[in-house]
C-alpha cells in the first residue's frame, strides 16, 4: 500500500488501465469498427500519407468532414507506415485512456473534492455505453471528446489569470476542434457565453478578449470552409432541409437521455419532460454560479458546455437534415453533463452539519451511482455477448456478415480490367465500394436534388454497382433506375450485382 500512496492519480491510472482494456477487448474480434465516415477518414488519411493531400476515395477534397482528423491520422500513417485500419484499435485505445485520465486531473481539482466521487464517475466514464461505442469505430468524436476536456481545462485557467497568453491558448483548443468536428463551434459559443457574463473583466478588456478570442477560434474553421468553397463550391458539402420538428428533436435528444438513465424504450414516454428538465437544469445552473460569481469552476466549464451542445444540437437538427440525434451525435455531451448533475451533491453533503444525516445522504447517492453503473455494466456485457464472445464484431464493413460475403469477397478480388476507366462507376454506396475493391465511384443521386437526378439520366453510359442490404430511401434506387434505363447484368450475388447501362 506505500507504493501507491506514492503514485499520484493512482485510481485514474487504474482507470486508464481498465479503458485501454475494454476498447482492445471490444475491438478483438475484428478490429476496429468501420462505417461509411470512418471511410471517408481513411480514404483522405491515406490521400495525405501518399501525395500530400486531403483527398477522399473519389479524388476530391474531404468538404463533409472537416480536415483535422484525417490529417490527425494521416501523420500517424507516415511515422508509422501502417494503415488507419490496422492501428484504429490502438489508437483509440490510448485515446480512450488519455480521456479517463484527463477526466481524473479535472476532477481532483473540483471545489469540493471527494475520491469516491471520483470513483464512481470513473467507474461510470469507463463503462459508459456511448464512450465505448464511439472508441472502438474509426470516428472523429474520439479526439474531438478528449479536446473539450482540453478546452475546459484552458479556458478555467484563463479565467483566473485572465491573461492574453491563457486566452490565446483556450482559443487554439477551440480552433483545432472546430476543424476536428464542425459541432465545435459549440465550444466557440461555450468560451464566447462566459466572456460575455464574466462580471470581473473591464468593458475595454472584455471586448478586446472577446475580439482576440473570437479571431483565434473561428481562424481554423473559416480557413477549412473557404477552402472547401473554392475547391467544391461548398462550405460543408450538399445539405438538405431539416424533416423533422422541435418538438420531434427534443424528444429524440430525450430518448438518448433514457437511455444513459438506463430506462427501457417503454419509458420513452418521459423522452420531452427529461429532455426539457435537463435543459432547464443547465439554466438555472449557470444562472445560480452567475449570481453567485463562481463561473470559473471546472463545473460550471462543464454545465456551459452542456447547454450550448445540447441546445446546438436539437437546433441544428431542426434547421439542417443530418442523421436523427443519436448516442452518437450526444456523447460530447456524457462526461460533462454527468459532472453537471451529480458534482451539486458534493456542495450539498458539504452544507448538511449533521454528520448522521451526511452519511445517510451519501450513502443514498453512492447506491444510486452504483446502481447507475451496474446497469452500464449489464448493457456493455451484452455488447460482448453479441459482437465478441458471438464472433460478429462491431457492426460495420468489418463484421461477418461482410466478411463472409460472397459479393464483398468478389469485390476484393475481381479483375478490375472488367471497368472500362473512363467510364463512371455509381453506386448507391461508394464507401463500400472503396473499402472492398479499391475503385472509386461516385453516389446515385438524393432524390431531393432533381437536378443531379435529372443529370445522372442523362449520363449515356456507366456501370452500377449495386448492394441490396443497403438501399438508402434518400437515394434512388434500383427500381427507380430500371424504370427509366435498361441495364445489363454483368455480375449477380445474393448481396447486390454489378450492372453497365450502354445507352439505348
Amino acid at each position: 500500500m506505500g507504493f501507491f500512496r506514492n503514485i499520484k492519480n493512482y485510481d485514474t491510472l487504474l482507470a486508464c488501465a481498465v479503458a485501454f482494456y475494454l476498447i482492445c477487448l471490444f475491438t478483438s474480434y475484428s478490429g476496429i469498427g468501420i462505417s461509411p465516415d470512418s471511410i471517408m477518414y481513411t480514404s483522405a488519411a491515406r490521400s495525405f500519407y501518399s501525395n500530400g493531400t486531403l483527398q477522399t476515395f473519389n479524388h476530391i477534397p474531404i468538404v463533409d468532414f472537416p480536415v483535422f482528423y484525417p490529417l490527425f491520422l494521416g501523420s500517424i500513417m507516415a511515422i508509422t507506415h501502417i494503415d488507419p485500419v490496422v492501428f484504429g484499435a490502438i489508437l483509440n485505445s490510448i485515446l480512450f485512456a488519455s480521456l479517463l485520465f484527463t477526466s481524473g486531473w479535472i476532477m481532483n481539482r473540483f471545489v469540493p473534492s471527494s475520491q469516491l466521487y471520483k470513483w464512481l464517475m470513473l467507474i461510470a466514464i469507463v463503462l459508459s455505453p456511448a464512450l465505448l461505442q464511439i472508441y472502438t469505430y474509426l470516428w472523429s468524436e474520439t479526439l474531438f471528446i478528449l479536446e473539450i476536456l482540453f478546452f475546459i481545462i484552458a479556458f478555467r485557467e484563463y479565467l483566473l489569470k485572465h491573461t492574453v497568453k491563457t486566452l490565446i491558448i483556450a482559443a487554439a483548443i477551440a480552433a483545432i476542434s472546430c476543424v476536428t468536428r464542425y459541432a465545435a463551434v459549440t465550444i466557440i459559443g461555450t468560451g464566447g457565453l462566459l466572456l460575455l457574463l464574466d462580471r470581473t473583466l473591464l468593458l475595454k478588456k472584455k471586448i478586446i478578449h472577446i475580439l482576440i478570442y473570437g479571431f483565434v477560434s473561428i481562424s481554423l474553421l473559416v480557413a477549412n470552409l473557404v477552402f472547401n468553397a473554392l475547391h467544391t463550391g461548398t462550405g460543408t458539402g450538399p445539405r438538405e432541409p431539416s424533416i423533422t420538428s422541435f418538438t420531434k428533436n427534443l424528444y429524440y435528444f430525450g430518448t438518448v437521455m433514457c437511455d444513459w438513465m438506463g430506462l427501457s424504450p417503454a419509458q420513452y414516454f418521459l423522452a420531452i419532460p427529461i429532455a426539457t428538465v435537463m435543459l432547464l437544469g443547465f439554466i438555472a445552473a449557470l444562472s445560480y454560479n452567475y449570481y453567485r460569481r463562481h463561473l470559473n469552476s471546472y463545473e460550471n466549464l462543464a454545465i456551459t458546455f452542456s447547454l450550448v451542445y445540447g441546445l446546438f444540437i436539437i437546433l441544428s437538427s431542426t434547421f439542417s437534415r443530418y442523421e436523427r440525434i443519436n448516442q452518437r451525435l450526444l456523447s460530447p455531451l456524457f462526461i460533462t453533463s454527468l459532472w453537471a448533475y451529480t458534482s451539486w451533491g458534493l456542495l450539498w453533503l458539504k452544507s448538511i452539519n449533521v454528520k448522521r444525516t451526511r452519511m445517510i445522504v451519501g450513502t443514498i447517492m453512492t447506491v444510486l451511482m452504483l446502481g447507475f453503473s451496474a446497469k452500464e455494466f449489464l448493457i456493455d456485457y451484452d455488447r460482448y455477448h453479441d459482437q465478441v464472445a458471438d464472433d460478429y464484431g462491431n457492426p460495420g464493413y468489418t463484421d461477418s456478415s461482410w466478411m463472409e460475403s460472397e459479393f464483398a469477397a468478389y469485390l476484393k478480388t475481381m479483375d478490375k480490367s472488367m471497368f472500362d476507366p473512363t467510364v463512371i462507376i455509381y453506386t448507391d454506396a461508394h464507401e463500400a465500394v472503396y473499402f472492398f475493391s479499391g475503385l472509386s465511384s461516385y453516389l446515385v443521386p438524393h432524390k431531393f436534388f432533381k437536378k443531379d437526378v435529372k443529370q445522372f439520366y442523362q449520363t449515356k453510359r456507366f456501370y452500377l454497382i449495386w448492394f441490396n442490404n443497403l438501399e438508402n430511401p434518400e437515394l434512388i434506387n434500383i427500381k427507380d433506375i430500371e424504370k427509366v434505363k435498361k441495364l445489363k447484368l454483368l455480375k449477380k450475388f445474393d448481396e447486390g450485382a454489378i450492372y453497365e447501362y450502354e445507352g439505348e
